[in-house]
């Protein structure tokens, strides 16, 4: 599951994987494992990566917020 809204924004910022993670304080390898969707940053980081990018930090979360209401929405159905 890429973060296309990572990709698009560091695009759009003629950034480099080596740029963000620099800048984030990060490797790139992880950086590359976060847009990738391998890995989700804590808040803090998310943060940071937000600021950077020019974009919503929660947006890191959203498919999280998603699931959680696909699943009650399953539970109070049942």
């Amino acid at each position: 599951m890429v973060r296309k809204y990572l990709v698009n924004a560091r695009e759009l910022l003629e950034m480099s994987h080596e740029h963000v993670a620099k800048a984030a304080e990060i490797s790139r390898q992880y950086y590359g494992m976060i847009e990738n969707g391998t890995r989700t940053p804590a808040v803090p980081l998310a943060k940071k990566i937000g600021q950077i990018l020019k974009i919503d930090w929660t947006l890191f979360f959203e498919h999280q917020r998603n699931d959680s209401l696909l699943n009650s929405s399953k539970a109070s159905s049942a």
